[in-house]
C-alpha cells in the first residue's frame, strides 16, 4: 500500500499543516501594519485601498494558474511542496524587504513581491489536506489549518508591541518604518521559512494513483490560452455547492478586507483623535494590530473548538453560526453612525466576535467544497475557488471609499461596521449551501 489516503496521526496531521503557521505569521504582519506603513510614508486615507490592490489581484491571477499547474506536477520534491517552498524563499526576501521602504512606491512593490510569493505558498496548502487525507479527515485537517493559522497571526499580531514592552522604539519621524515593525518584519521571515521547511521534510507525498493517465496529462500541450479556457469552463461548470458557496465567500471576504483596510485608521481618529506622525498614532498603530493579534487569538483558540464541533456538527451550521457572531461583533462598530464612543478596551468585544468567525472562515467553506470536487483537480478547483475570495477585495478597494466618504461621512470605524451588514447576508446565504460533511466521521 502507497499511504495514500490512510488515516493519519494527530502528528502527521499537525505536521502537514505547520507551514500554514508560517505563511499566516507573515501574511498576519501584513494585515497588521500596511495600513499604518503607508499611512507613516505619507499615503492619505483615500489612497489606502488602492495601495492595497496588490493582494488580491496577485491572488487573483496566481492561485488558479499554481492550482492548475501543480495538479501537472510530479517531481522528487512531489506535486505540492515544490510550490510550497519556492513561494516561501521569495515571501522571505519580501519580509526583509519591506521596512527597509522609504518612499510608497517601495512598500507597494514590496507588497507585491510578498504577496505573490505567500499566495504561491497557500494555494497549494488547501489542495494538500484533499491529496494526502481521507474524505472523513478532511473537516479534521481544515480545522488543523486553522489552529495553524491562529497560533501565527496571534503572535505575529502582538509581536510589535511584545517588542515595544521589550524597549525598542516605536518612535520614528513621518516618511520611516519605527524597529518594532522592522524587527518584527525581519522575525516573520525567518519563521515563515522555518515553518514551511518543516512541512517539506516531514510530510512525504504520494504519486499519482493511476500513473500511466497522470503522464498523458502531462504531455497535454499547456498555453495561456488554454488555461484561461479551462477557467471560463470551470465557471461554467462548477458544482452546485462551489457555486452557493461563491456567493458566501464574496460577502464574508468583503467584510473582511473592509476592516483590514479602515481599522487601524478608524481608531486612530475615533478612538485614539491621532493623526499620522504623532506619538498617540504609533500608539494606535500598536494597539490595532494588536486588536488583530486579539482576533487571531480567539481564532485560534476557537479552532480547538471546531476540531470537535466538526464531530459532532455540520459544517454548513457551524459557519452559519461563526458568521452571525461575526456580524454582531464589525456591526456593533457601526453604532457610531448613532454617536456611540468607543474606549480603548471597548474594541475587544468586537474583535473577539470577529476571531470566532474569522477561524470559521478557514476551515470550514474547504471542508464543504473538498468533496465536491473531483480529485484529479482538486489544486485548480482551489484556485478557482480563490476569485471568490479576492474579488470581493477587488471591489472593495476599487468602490467602497466613496461609499466611505459620501454615505458614511468618512468615518473609518463606521465603514468597519458596514463589515457586520455584510458578514450577515453571508451567513443567510450559506442556508442555501448543500452540506453532506454532517454523515462522515471525523
Amino acid at each position: 500500500m502507497d499511504g495514500q489516503h490512510e488515516q493519519k496521526t494527530f502528528k502527521q496531521i499537525m505536521l502537514m499543516c505547520l507551514g500554514f503557521f508560517g505563511i499566516q505569521f507573515g501574511w498576519a504582519l501584513q494585515m497588521g501594519n500596511m495600513s499604518a506603513i503607508y499611512s507613516r510614508l505619507g499615503a492619505s486615507e483615500a489612497q489606502i485601498p488602492l495601495l492595497w490592490l496588490a493582494a488580491p489581484v496577485t491572488g487573483l491571477l496566481v492561485q488558479p494558474l499554481v492550482g492548475y499547474f501543480s495538479d501537472r506536477t510530479w517531481c522528487r520534491l512531489g506535486r505540492r511542496r515544490p510550490y510550497f517552498l519556492g513561494g516561501a524563499v521569495f515571501s522571505a526576501f519580501a519580509l526583509f524587504l519591506m521596512p527597509q521602504a522609504s518612499a510608497i512606491w517601495m512598500a507597494v512593490i514590496a507588497l507585491w513581491i510578498l504577496d505573490t510569493a505567500v499566495n504561491v505558498s497557500m494555494e497549494p496548502f488547501r489542495a494538500f489536506v484533499g491529496d494526502i487525507l481521507p474524505e472523513n479527515q478532511r473537516k479534521t485537517g481544515y480545522a488543523m489549518q486553522s489552529v495553524m493559522i491562529g497560533a501565527g497571526a496571534v503572535i505575529a499580531s502582538f509581536l510589535p508591541q511584545i517588542l515595544a514592552w521589550a524597549g525598542v522604539s516605536t518612535e520614528a519621524p513621518l516618511g520611516h518604518i519605527p524597529n518594532t515593525v522592522k524587527y518584527s518584519f525581519y522575525t516573520g521571515a525567518v519563521v515563515l521559512l522555518a515553518a514551511i521547511l518543516t512541512t517539506v521534510k516531514t510530510t512525504p507525498e504520494y504519486p499519482p494513483q493511476d500513473m500511466q493517465a497522470f503522464k498523458n496529462l502531462q504531455k497535454q500541450a499547456v498555453s495561456l490560452r488554454k488555461t484561461l479556457a479551462e477557467m471560463t469552463r470551470a465557471f461554467i461548470t462548477m458544482p452546485q455547492t462551489m457555486r452557493r458557496l461563491a456567493v458566501v465567500q464574496f460577502f464574508t471576504w468583503a467584510a473582511f478586507m473592509i476592516m483590514w483596510v479602515y481599522f487601524t485608521p478608524g481608531i486612530a481618529s475615533a478612538v485614539f483623535h491621532a493623526v499620522p506622525g504623532t506619538a498617540a498614532y504609533e500608539t494606535a498603530a500598536n494597539w490595532g494590530s494588536s486588536c488583530f493579534g486579539i482576533y487571531n487569538g480567539v481564532a485560534f483558540g476557537f479552532a480547538f473548538a471546531l476540531l470537535w464541533l466538526t464531530t459532532k456538527f455540520s459544517a454548513k451550521y457551524i459557519h452559519i453560526v461563526c458568521l452571525t457572531v461575526g456580524a454582531v461583533g464589525l456591526g456593533s462598530l457601526g453604532l457610531t453612525l448613532f454617536g456611540v464612543q468607543f474606549s480603548q478596551t471597548g474594541l475587544i468585544f468586537p474583535m473577539v466576535c470577529v476571531g470566532v468567525a474569522w477561524s470559521s472562515l478557514l476551515s470550514m467553506p474547504y471542508a464543504l467544497l473538498a468533496n465536491s470536487l473531483p480529485a484529479e483537480k482538486m489544486g485548480f478547483y482551489m484556485g478557482v475557488f480563490n476569485f471568490f475570495i479576492v474579488i470581493p477585495q477587488i471591489c472593495v478597494n476599487l468602490f467602497f471609499g466613496p461609499v466611505m466618504k459620501h454615505l458614511l461621512g468618512g468615518s473609518a470605524i463606521a465603514a468597519v461596521g458596514v463589515g457586520g451588514l455584510s458578514l450577515l447576508l453571508a451567513a443567510v446565504f450559506t442556508f442555501f449551501v448543500q452540506d453532506n460533511t454532517l454523515k462522515q466521521k471525523a
